[in-house]
């Protein structure tokens, strides 16, 4: 399998092994074992900021009326609630949980017209709290396909302070497209028009981005 590196990654990747190496060097005559740990801290960082940061090829799952999981991670909840901003109508919400471990490119869960794409600024509250979906810092990334809509919500936490997205409106995108990016675990929720789509997923189910279904269209007259 062919595996990338986030350029975003780059600096940190090479940031925290040359800090490491200056500030070693700098004490390594009067306190050698500060030294050592140091480099061995720099060797570590180097390493973990590579895994971090990887970025895997992926196949897009499902059919054409199936969509897929925008990030990696655990299906913490799959609500229904009015979305009264975007997509103005009752939605079906799927909230997945990233963990510093999983993979942080998200991809688009479906294909379509990119309509809006913006950042919100906002506070930083847990993201298992409920109220972190409307009110921490997020991005919002509305898709229009050619049946349903999707908006996309990459949220940041108390630690991860940046979220980061790769396209803009009017751009048309891919089931399975690269979207961008959260930076050490956060929150990514999927709304989709209630009365269109349905979840097929559940709490605590293990997803990936782009090759896991979540959702679907319900047939017609359903």
């Amino acid at each position: 399998m062919e595996m990338k590196i986030v350029k975003d990654g780059y600096s940190l990747i090479i940031g925290i092994p040359s800090v490491c190496l200056v500030l070693g060097f700098a004490v390594r005559e009067r306190c050698p074992y500060t030294a050592l740990g140091l480099f061995a801290v720099g060797l570590a960082g180097c390493l973990f900021m590579l895994y971090f940061f990887r970025d895997p090829e992926r196949t897009p799952g499902g059919g054409p009326d199936e969509f897929v999981s925008a990030a990696d991670g655990t299906v913490r909840s799959v609500e229904y609630l009015e979305e009264a901003r975007f997509l103005k109508c009752p939605a079906v919400r799927i909230s997945v949980f990233l963990s510093p471990f999983n993979v942080h490119v998200n991809r688009h869960a479906m294909g379509g017209v990119i309509r809006e794409a913006g950042y919100t600024p906002g506070r930083h509250l847990f993201t298992i709290d409920p109220r972190s979906s409307e009110v921490n810092e997020h991005s919002s990334i509305l898709i229009e396909g050619e049946r349903t809509r999707c908006l996309e919500r990459q949220i940041v936490g108390p630690i991860v302070r940046r979220v980061v997205f790769w396209q803009e409106a009017g751009q048309r995108v891919e089931k399975g497209q690269r979207l961008g990016m959260m930076k050490f675990g956060s929150r990514m929720d999927l709304y989709f028009p209630a009365a269109e789509v349905e979840a097929v997923v559940k709490r605590g189910d293990q997803v990936l981005a782009g090759v896991t279904v979540v959702a679907r269209l319900k047939p017609a007259g359903a």
